[in-house]
């Protein structure tokens, strides 16, 4: 099972290019891994089965067409959130190395998941499907900080998997924000008022990507700008949900 990341992560480092490492499991280093993870390790990722239909906050007891209490006070401009994993550990130690580090071994298993759970939802309902997809968008300057864009790269490899084509500049962020860590779901929504800027024509049916939703201030802003400029399927495609 996944046991301390942070010890095996120079270990990944020095040896995840070379063939001795081909086919690791990247959290225990089994030699039985698919797509970078074991059976065991795989059966350690918190699973979201409960949660509310059109965000998918994480809820403590199912029940089918449950709604939060955010949505039901102030419905989004997105008519649903498709997000398969819970912000918890390992998944949120794997993020953080590949959104942090750029480790992207630690992402690969959870893209390729993502990935066959999707074409599962789809699966001979093509017109439902998104006609494109959306990165969350990211300042030119924290793009260069960080090295790369991690929405943009999840939706490539998601637009690829499921022959959906992915835009990159249809959004776009004009200014900085605060940073939102720390802030509740209000103040991050105030905070995020006017920053992202639609530069192009969009779909009817478009999907969000991002790597984690936490509060939703982020795909709620997104999805107001994409419904303003004419999108009537707004959905929220991301890895995993941070629990409420």
């Amino acid at each position: 099972m996944i046991k301390g990341l942070n010890l095996l992560s120079t270990i990944f480092n020095n040896s995840v290019n070379s063939t001795k490492t081909k086919g690791l499991c990247v959290g225990c280093l089994s030699s039985c891994a698919s797509n970078g993870l074991c059976d065991p390790c795989q059966a350690d990722l918190p699973v979201n089965h409960y949660h509310c239909r059109c965000c998918a906050l994480p809820m403590a007891i199912p029940g089918a067409g449950s709604v939060c209490g955010d949505c039901l006070a102030s419905p989004p401009a997105f008519n649903r959130a498709l997000i398969p994993w819970r912000y918890q550990y390992p998944v949120s130690t794997m993020i953080g190395r590949y959104k942090y580090s750029q480790q992207r071994k630690f992402a690969r298993p959870l893209i390729a998941g993502f990935a066959d759970y999707l074409a599962g939802v789809y699966e001979g309902s093509d017109k439902d499907k998104p006609q494109l997809l959306i990165p969350s968008p990211m300042l030119a300057t924290r793009r260069r900080k960080r090295g790369f864009n991690q929405a943009a790269d999840i939706a490539e490899h998601l637009g690829k998997a499921l022959d959906i084509p992915v835009s990159t500049g249809v959004v776009r962020r004009v200014r900085s924000a605060q940073a939102q860590r720390g802030l509740n779901r209000k103040a991050r929504l105030a905070n995020l008022r006017d920053v992202f800027k639609v530069c192009g024509n969009v779909p009817e049916r478009v999907a969000i990507v991002d790597d984690v939703v936490t509060t939703g201030a982020t795909v709620r802003m997104l999805a107001q700008a994409l419904q303003s400029a004419g999108a009537r399927d707004i959905q929220v495609w991301a890895l995993a949900r941070t629990p409420g």
